[in-house]
């Protein structure tokens, strides 16, 4: 989970109105214009794990459900792109539960990694600095979302995607204990900006970060 850039809603949305309409009046067409802005925003990965979702199956996810806030149906802002994987994000999220939707970090408006850091061996820690209330919330998105399951795909997955980087990660490491950050940070920074589209780049960004 990253930090999303939501552009303009679609013109579709303005067609329909809670109360007049539901979700299964939209039109394809409609369907089809909606992902185009959600790729845009997400590079057609899943706004919560982040696996590449262009390929695999997918669905348009409302963040606060519709059976729970229906006045949210048509609400651009509460719209993303998730996978469809049964045990974590979207799915997982929708599944008979009690939480509060307030509690979870919403990547549109919030930086997920002001909460969270990840680790090369897949999982997701909760970071020192925060204080008991983000930490609370933190936790909550991770389980609301299972997003950090410690034997479950996503971390496999994720430690997967950095391994190829964990060489570069050391390289940079030794860098800067042998030149000085103007010399050594550019090269970083190019290397940040290549990986900053793949599936799971946030967990790739922070193994070359260190």
């Amino acid at each position: 989970m990253h930090k999303l850039h939501r552009g303009d809603a679609p013109k579709c949305l303005a067609k329909y109105r809670h109360g007049l309409n539901n979700w299964g009046h939209l039109t394809h067409e409609d369907r089809t214009e909606i992902w185009q802005e959600l790729d845009a925003m997400q590079g057609q990965r899943c706004a919560y794990c982040e696996d590449d979702i262009s390929k695999g199956g997918k669905h348009i996810e409302h963040f606060r459900q519709k059976n729970r806030d229906p006045t949210k149906t048509f609400d651009w802002r509460n719209l993303f792109g998730s996978c469809t994987r049964e045990n974590s994000c979207g799915k997982h999220k929708d599944r008979p539960s009690t939480y509060d939707p307030n509690d979870l970090i919403k990547p549109d408006e919030e930086d997920p990694e002001h909460y969270f850091l990840f680790v090369s061996d897949g999982t997701i820690a909760i970071r020192e600095t925060l204080n008991s209330e983000e930490r609370r919330r933190a936790l909550a998105t991770l389980r609301i979302f299972n997003l950090d399951s410690q034997h479950g795909p996503l971390r496999r997955m994720r430690q997967q995607a950095v391994q190829s980087y964990i060489q570069q990660a050391e390289e940079f490491q030794q860098m800067d204990t042998e030149y000085s950050k103007d010399e050594w940070m550019p090269l970083l920074q190019i290397e940040l900006e290549a990986i900053r589209h793949l599936p799971f780049a946030t967990a790739i960004k922070h193994a070359l970060l260190g």
